[in-house]
């Protein structure tokens, strides 16, 4: 059995939901629809002609991008031109696209992690703070008969869980008081008569986003006819998420050292490097895609050295001036993600015991050639 497509983005937005982009990004569906039978997924940094092509051969029906194939509004849609004999092929092939981009940077397991997981650091933390995930507190009174049965579909739907500890709940036992009136069909009790019933009150916190679906799979595993429950507002805040990573090697090194490391961790033919080559480094912080605006973020926290894209020319005059050193691999070092999220999904679906297959596209998508 095949996975349809909403099912596979089901489980990669798991992952990297889509409220952790930026405002503005250019993310989810962007060709073709997610409500049909997908035997095949692609995974692709970008999305070219080249990578379309590679999917028309490979028979794929998704493909999951890093970066936008509409990044701005389409004037036209001639299939003579580049852009329009793309969107072409997508649409005669049924190949749909979806696309992660901020999220994907910065969830837990996505690019960001993972450049730093190549790298070898350690103690890593969040470069940038952007969104704390808001939590509820949710209360609901069950007969001590389906106590356990309750309290594990709210879990399985996203409730109690405190770091990487699930089930976390709290539980009190007294009486619940209740009259079926004309017009119910009441699991326990008669109608006209006052019921007394041993309940436990189950309490357990929830992310604000779970809420909808916690609140469902408690009520479709819950007795009554009517369930009594309460959600709360907490001051707490849940998960915290944001951009790029911060961490440390192992022992400090040149920085000549440490860009031949890079090199080697990326498959990089060349990088630029701002800041003297015989310089020790140590603190290391790492941004996928281009990281001009997170110069001072990494000044700031202390980093010897930035990983990241794109650098301009007065971007590196300010890190030198700030004592920060700047190792750029390009942009398109982000082709990380391809297996890193391949491994998420085959797990899912290997879980849920699918067919669908998901393979990288092997495309080298990189403008740039050093000589």
């Amino acid at each position: 059995m095949y996975a349809n497509g909403q099912r596979i983005i089901q489980y990669f937005e798991e992952f990297a939901p889509k409220h952790l982009a930026m405002e503005g990004d250019k993310i989810g569906l962007q060709v073709g629809t997610l409500r049909k039978e997908v035997k095949k997924v692609m995974l692709a940094l970008d999305v070219l002609e080249e990578v379309v092509d590679e999917a028309i051969d490979e028979g794929v029906d998704l493909i999951i991008a890093h970066h936008a194939v509409i990044f701005r509004p389409l004037k036209n849609l001639r299939t003579d031109l580049p852009a329009g004999r793309l969107y072409e092929k997508l649409i005669k092939h049924d190949i749909a696209v979806y696309v992660a981009h901020t999220n994907l940077d910065v969830a837990e397991g996505g690019i960001n992690d993972l450049i730093a997981e190549a790298l070898g650091l350690t103690d890593v933390d969040i470069l940038e703070k952007w969104h704390e995930q808001k939590l509820k507190k949710i209360v609901v009174y069950v007969p001590l008969s389906h106590a356990d049965a309750v309290r594990d579909a709210m879990s399985q739907a996203g409730a109690g869980w405190i770091g990487h500890y699930s089930h976390c709940s709290f539980g009190v036992q007294g009486t619940g008081t209740f009259m079926p009136r004309e017009g119910t069909d009441p699991y326990i009790g008669e109608q006209g008569k006052l019921e007394q019933v041993e309940e436990l009150r189950i309490e357990t916190i929830m992310p604000e986003e779970a809420q909808t679906r916690v609140v469902k799979a408690m009520i479709d595993a819950h007795p009554y006819e009517e369930v009594a429950y309460d959600i709360y507002p907490v001051e707490q805040a849940g998960t915290t998420w944001g951009i790029g990573r911060i961490g440390r090697l192992a022992a400090p090194v040149s920085l000549r050292e440490f860009a031949e490391q890079v090199k080697a961790a990326f498959e990089v033919s060349g990088l630029r490097v701002v800041g003297d080559l015989n310089r020790q480094v140590q603190k290391v912080a790492v941004l996928g895609g281009d990281g001009n605006s997170f110069v001072p973020k990494a000044i700031f926290r202390g980093a010897d050295v930035l990983v990241t894209g794109d650098i301009y020319y007065h971007t590196a005059h300010d890190a030198m001036a700030g004592g920060l050193s700047i190792v750029d691999p390009g942009h398109n070092i982000e082709k990380i993600m391809k297996q890193g999220v391949k491994n998420v999904l085959d797990k899912r679906i290997k879980e849920d015991k699918l067919e669908t297959e998901i393979i990288v596209s092997k495309v080298n998508t990189d403008p740039f050639t050093f000589l």
